[in-house]
């Protein structure tokens, strides 16, 4: 998901985003070690949205768009 998309999201939004975002890298990483998926690359992907997400739920309530 891009950083555009993410900043329309309210809080409560991201917030649930975030724990299904987690939920996914969770169920990737499992899939990766028992070798059932191949796209490791897609590990990466969700990583860097978690990190997107928290940098937005960091910053100041004033920058989100409610």
């Amino acid at each position: 998901m891009e950083l555009n998309d993410l900043k329309q999201k309210t809080t409560a939004e991201l917030t649930t985003l975030l724990a299904e975002a987690r939920e996914r890298l969770r169920d990737l990483r499992f899939r990766v070690s028992q070798d059932a998926h191949k796209d490791v690359r897609e590990v990466r992907e969700v990583r860097q949205a978690i990190a997107r997400i928290l940098t937005l739920l960091s910053q100041p309530e004033k920058k989100l768009t409610k």
